[in-house]
């Protein structure tokens, strides 16, 4: 076996692991694909002959990829208004693989990649790494140009954050649907007392710039405010699930031409983005269900 076929034999067996590293740093499986590419891209062209641990090198190399797509993502401000939603871990059906068990191991979802998405890519970086990864702040340090010291604030930091929003703060997919579904049911019937009622007192409605574009406001603030939108378009929004998790989008024909996606966090919604972009819908998984 020549050199180039032992790197290629041992990324292999590597890519599990590296994959799950990258798809938590950026919530998005084709992104990660992109990041693994270029690790290995990266790979073939250096001289790993001093490199005697190959596992940490990679992942350290994946790291900065992933750091980079970060910081360019954070520049363009996909961010915002919708702009950028996390991927689902999909179910491949093989809950056996390597690459499932890496995913599943601490049942990462939505809502807590949804999290992670409000960390800086410094934060985001650390706190994979370390907390998920057990990756050591003296490795860490590094990548993000910090003392080992910084790089252990750093993540601190964003384990607070992540525990702030964390279990019980809209993370079960069970209840966020129960109160979505709840939600569109009083809109149907015009119930305004009942709206009111599952929704936070401060919640926003916002809207994507290709929604401002055809004529949405691009901030809808209070309880109040929410509640007569929804019941204004009540008759032409159909309920669904978006990335797996309960919603809503106006559909004419069914093809969805807008999404509602819904943040609930202690029993009421407390966000709701509106998403207008043709290439951002065409990335959500939408499946319309029986109102």
């Amino acid at each position: 076996m020549d050199d180039a076929d032992w790197l290629a034999e041992c990324f292999e067996a590597q890519r599990p692991r590296l994959r799950a590293v990258a798809y938590r740093m950026l919530g998005s499986g084709a992104e990660a694909d992109d990041a693994l590419q270029e690790a290995w891209m990266r790979l073939s062209r250096s001289d790993t002959s001093a490199v005697e641990n190959l596992s940490g090198w990679l992942t350290t190399i994946v790291a900065r990829v992933c750091l980079d797509l970060l910081r360019s993502r954070r520049s363009r401000r996909e961010q915002l208004a919708g702009e950028h939603l996390p991927e689902p871990v999909r179910d491949t059906g093989d809950t056996d693989s390597p690459e499932q068990q890496a995913l599943l191991a601490d049942s990462v979802g939505l809502a807590l990649l949804v999290v992670l998405d409000t960390l800086t890519p410094v934060e985001r970086l650390t706190f994979v790494l370390h907390d998920m990864f057990d990756v050591p702040f003296d490795e860490i340090a590094p990548i993000v140009e910090r003392s080992p010291a910084a790089a252990r604030q750093l993540a601190s930091r964003a384990r607070r954050r992540v525990r702030a929003a964390g279990p019980g703060r809209g993370s079960d997919p069970a209840r966020q649907r129960e109160v979505v579904s709840a939600f569109l049911a009083a809109s149907r019937r015009g119930d305004f007392a009942a709206l009111i009622a599952l929704l936070d007192p401060d919640v926003a409605l916002r809207t994507d710039p290709e929604g401002v574009r055809l004529g949405a406001p691009e901030e809808i603030l209070g309880a109040h405010a929410v509640a007569d939108v929804f019941i204004e378009y009540a008759g032409g929004v159909s309920p669904a699930l978006v990335n797996g998790l309960a919603g809503a989008v106006w559909a004419p024909g069914g093809r969805p031409r807008v999404a509602y996606i819904f943040t609930v966090a202690d029993g009421t919604i407390t966000d709701v983005d509106r998403v207008a972009n043709r290439d951002r819908l065409a990335e959500l998984n939408v499946v319309l269900l029986d109102s």
